[in-house]
């Protein structure tokens, strides 16, 4: 859609320029460790790579800045490796992170990851992060060109800056290796489901390799009441790998086609039931969709990256970015309610009338991020050190738009109405009438610094302090156009600068190569345009801030082929927005308090050479509003209330037995205890748990060939999936699937 926008960006590209020319960084996923020579970089980095293809187990991890191991990282941190997304068929990053513990999801915006960890939110997608650089943008990310997926729990904002109190998502995409390698994957599916994914990497050169991912899938229907149509394609050239300078450059593009299921809405038990018993609508098939034919959730994602890695004589290593995307996003869905509002259980019948209403979110984003990370290891006043020092610098724009009314220019669409028993009736309107128009935009401006420093205080003890700065100036304009006649459009602007320090620190204990232990303290901070918007009391609003403690450890087998990860937190936000019952404030009251504790467990690896394991589990029995707006008729939780999207159990389990050389099978679950929807008026009510399972069987013809086949939720089981207010989004029926993989 046209648009006009000034270009604000020609601050930023000189300085990522000079950054750049003046080698102050490098690419922080691909780089293997330090080495002197080309075929010790080598060894090594194959090595790593087989590591996600091959196993469910992960040792090392870049989420940290800079790749590091697990082990010493005083947090809690699960990597879900390219071996388990291929195993359990996790086509986007929403179900691979679906297989972990402690993630929910909010069923607000639609089409998105809207994200809970240990019962917080992830800022909206404002703390996934691809290769270690934010990835602001709302749209549907596909794992065709992930390597794997680490999930960081805690504070996280002395890494990234301003972040949530659960923790922060890393996307490593793949690169480009010393070998020449192709796999070619065929899927088809009930729901008429087909996926075709390529990845062929080419060795070019003494030290230089190019990668190409490619993907395209369609499905009718994907047992979630939407359709799939989607396509991307994947880049990387990289050369110097292993020498003093080493380079990347990739362009990565995403085309989403998709339809949406917006939800399908609460129902009360009985006439005069308070909403505190609300529950799912029985008797669904998870496949049943009441949406139009014509709803669509269409996206745009294109990115280009260029990334520089500079090795110094004796180990240290300095790391650059710059990155540029583009977003656009077209949502045009269905929000479905009772056309009836004092339908309950006892009148329900299939002839019940259901209205559908409109909700549009229509977006672009853009945005320009650079970054510099320096790392050493050194020895000073005896002790040995372990330096980390960055510099990050982000540019994010978004315009959002509103579709006009007939008395402003544009038309209303009506769309008819249908009923229970009338599942997919094909009814459609013409999207294309209506008429946009720019409602609002966000322009931010961002930079931060950190320096960490890894002290070896004994042998078998370290210590981690960090500290962070960050500043942002976000400016949001709300254009207005007159509601009865023609006029000149208005514009209502704010704009707040903020400036914030996060800190971390951590101990730990390793008494042995297999044993570490750990206890760290960390803040994080909130700020009020997180979503990329004000108002007249939120850009008057200081950040939320948070803090994480975690006493955790990380047990590995004595032939290190199965690791176990232990944790306990407590996780509180101390200044939680709530709306101001004075109406006369000039700022959001910051009066709200909140806290989470629990206990965590982590498994992976091989229990023996056939038997392997990943298992994910959270046990939140804590999770209680301590403080809350001083009115009744606000929004929200009361003191004592658990807040919604956080369950006291919530994980999963995924094990494989290789039976014979040529056969393989597997199996898990994944399952969440009820749980309520986020900030629904109290007294809240709660959606049932659920488990769901899968199977798998996989036969390796030869070297060459596998056939692999997946059953997900083998019951059919119908679930809540996603929570909101006012209306909740069924989880995936069952999908049966045949893989066939091609390695040459």
């Amino acid at each position: 859609m046209a648009q006009n926008r000034p270009s604000n960006e020609s601050a930023l590209l000189p300085l990522g320029a000079l950054m750049l020319a003046a080698s102050t960084g490098a690419w922080s996923q691909a780089a293997p460790p330090a080495a002197t020579t080309l075929s010790t970089v080598v060894v090594q980095e194959q090595a790593e790579a087989a590591q996600g293809k091959d196993t469910l187990r992960a040792t090392t991890t870049t989420i940290g800045k800079g790749r590091q191991q697990l082990r010493d990282i005083p947090q809690s941190i699960t990597v879900v490796t390219e071996k388990l997304m291929d195993d359990r068929n996790l086509d986007t990053v929403k179900e691979a992170l679906r297989n972990t513990a402690g993630i929910t999801f909010q069923a607000a915006e639609g089409g998105e990851e809207d994200i809970r960890l240990r019962g917080f939110s992830l800022a909206g997608t404002g703390d996934i992060f691809l290769d270690g650089m934010r990835d602001p943008a709302f749209y549907d990310r596909d794992t065709f060109n992930q390597d794997r997926i680490e999930v960081l729990r805690g504070s996280a904002s002395m890494l990234f800056g301003r972040g949530s109190t659960g923790g922060a998502v890393n996307q490593v995409g793949k690169v480009p290796r010393l070998m020449t390698e192709h796999e070619v994957a065929t899927t088809v599916g009930n729901h008429g489901y087909g996926r075709l994914t390529g990845d062929f990497n080419f060795h070019t050169g003494e030290n230089a390799a190019l990668r190409l991912n490619v993907m395209k899938t369609k499905a009718d229907n994907n047992g979630s009441g939407s359709s799939i149509d989607k396509q991307g394609i994947a880049g990387a050239y990289r050369w110097g790998i292993g020498t003093a300078d080493e380079f990347l450059v990739s362009l990565f593009a995403l085309d989403n086609d998709n339809g949406i299921n917006y939800g399908l809405p609460w129902i009360r038990p009985r006439a005069g039931a308070t909403s505190a018993s609300n529950t799912l609508i029985p008797g669904l098939a998870p496949t049943a969709y009441y949406g139009m034919a014509s709803d669509a959730n269409a996206g745009r994602a294109k990115m280009a990256s260029f990334a520089h890695l500079h090795r110094f004589t004796g180990g240290s290593e300095l790391r650059s970015q710059v990155r540029k995307g583009s977003f656009e996003r077209d949502q045009r869905a269905s929000s479905i309610r009772f056309a009836d509002a004092s339908t309950t259980l006892a009148n329900l019948s299939p002839a019940t009338v259901l209205r559908r209403g409109t909700n549009l979110k229509v977006q672009d984003v853009d945005t320009l991020h650079a970054q510099s990370d320096f790392s050493t290891k050194l020895e000073a006043l005896g002790l040995k050190h372990e330096v980390q020092a960055g510099v990050d610098f982000a540019h994010e724009q978004k315009v959002v738009y509103a579709a006009r009314s007939a008395a402003q220019g544009g038309v209303d669409i009506a769309k008819p109405n249908t009923t229970l028993g009338s599942p997919d009736d094909g009814a459609s309107i013409d999207e294309a009438r209506r008429v946009l128009r720019a409602g609002n935009q966000f322009d931010a401006r961002g930079w931060g610094a950190y320096l960490q420093d890894l002290v070896q205080v004994a042998p078998a003890w370290k210590v981690l302090a960090g500290v962070r700065f960050d500043h942002l100036d976000g400016r949001y304009d709300q254009f207005g156009i007159p509601t009865t006649a023609p006029g000149p459009t208005t514009t209502t602007s704010f704009q707040q600068k903020i400036s914030n320090w996060s800190k971390r620190v951590g101990l730990l204990y390793q008494p042995t190569e297999r044993h570490s232990f750990h206890f760290s303290y960390g803040t994080s901070f909130n700020t009020s345009g997180d979503t990329y918007s004000y108002n007249a009391l939120s850009a008057n609003t200081p950040p939320e801030q948070s803090e994480n403690i975690e006493l955790g450890a990380k047990i590995d087998s004595a032939d290190k082929r199965f690791s176990t990860r232990l944790a306990l937190f407590h996780a509180t936000k101390k200044n939680e927005r709530n709306t101001d019952p004075d109406t006369a404030a000039t700022r959001l009251l910051l009066s709200g308090r909140r806290h989470t504790a629990g206990f965590e467990v982590d498994v992976v690896g091989r229990l023996t050479p056939k038997w392997e394991v990943f298992g994910s589990y959270m046990w939140m029995p804590i999770a209680r509003v301590d403080e809350a707006a001083s009115t009744s008729t606000t929004v929200g939780n009361r003191v004592g209330d658990r807040p919604g999207l956080s369950p006291r159990h919530s994980g999963t389990v995924w094990t494989t037995w290789q039976l014979t050389p040529k056969w393989r099978v597997g199996g898990g679950l994944n399952f969440r205890s009820k749980q309520a929807p986020a900030d629904v008026t109290a007294p809240g009510w709660e959606a049932p748990g659920f488990v769901t399972a899968d199977l798998m069987a996989e036969y390796l013809v030869n070297d060459r060939f596998s056939v692999k086949a997946n059953v997900s939720n083998v019951g059919d089981k119908y679930y809540a999936e996603a929570l909101y207010r006012g209306h909740y989004v069924p989880g995936a029926g069952r999908l049966v699937q045949v893989s066939l993989s091609s390695r040459f």
